[in-house]
C-alpha cells in the first residue's frame, strides 16, 4: 500500500514538472522602450508627411484656381480685342 501511494504521489510530481512550460524569453526593458520611443517617432513622422500632403494638395487647388482665372480673364481679354475687329 506504501509502495502505490508512494508512486502516485511520484508520478503527480512528474507530470506537474512536465507540464510546466517554459517562460517566453522577454527582451530587455531597454530595447522595450527603444522599440516604443521607435515607433512613436515613424507615427509622429508618417502624421507629419500625412499633413504636408494635404497642404500642397491645398496649394495645388489654389494654384489652379488662379491658373483658371487667369485663362478666362486672358479669353475675356481676347473676345472684347477681336470684338470690334469685326465691326
Amino acid at each position: 500500500m506504501k509502495k502505490t501511494i508512494a508512486t502516485l504521489i511520484v508520478g503527480l510530481f512528474a507530470t506537474a514538472a512536465f507540464a510546466q512550460t517554459p517562460a517566453p524569453a522577454t527582451a530587455p526593458a531597454g530595447a522595450a522602450k527603444a522599440e516604443a520611443k521607435e515607433a512613436t517617432a515613424t507615427t509622429e513622422a508618417g502624421a507629419k508627411a500625412k499633413h504636408e500632403k494635404k497642404e500642397h494638395k491645398h496649394e495645388a487647388k489654389a494654384d489652379a484656381k488662379v491658373a483658371k482665372a487667369d485663362v478666362k480673364a486672358e479669353a475675356k481679354t481676347e473676345a472684347k480685342e477681336a470684338a470690334p475687329a469685326k465691326k
